[in-house]
């Protein structure tokens, strides 16, 4: 039907998603924590059939996208979805390294 898109996390995505489980953590408890944890992966793991939902990163622009709900930052280089970033908007404007997949991709 549609096509399939791969979907691969930097290695920062790994750092943010501790951070976000263990403060959640702290606040809600270890249940809660976890349990937000893998929506947002899976959330992310969505991308492979639809990528393009997410809107444009308007701090950055093309070609990174952002999911507003549970945010992360991906971009859409060929049949891939690169996940770059788990972050809260609350948080500001994420680091991105446009570079993080040079070996990945």
């Amino acid at each position: 039907m549609g096509e399939n898109f791969k979907v691969i996390f930097a290695h920062r995505t790994e750092r943010d998603l501790k951070n976000i489980v263990h403060y959640i953590s702290k606040h809600a408890g270890s249940e809660i924590a976890e349990r937000f944890g893998i929506q947002l992966v899976e959330k992310a793991l969505t991308l492979n059939t639809f990528p393009k939902r997410g809107r444009v990163v308007p701090e950055v622009g093309e070609p990174f996208r952002e999911i507003i709900f549970r945010s992360f930052v991906y971009r859409l280089s060929g049949d891939l979805v690169e996940v770059i970033r788990f972050w809260h908007a609350a948080r500001g404007v994420p680091q991105i390294d446009s570079d993080e997949f040079g070996s990945q991709a």
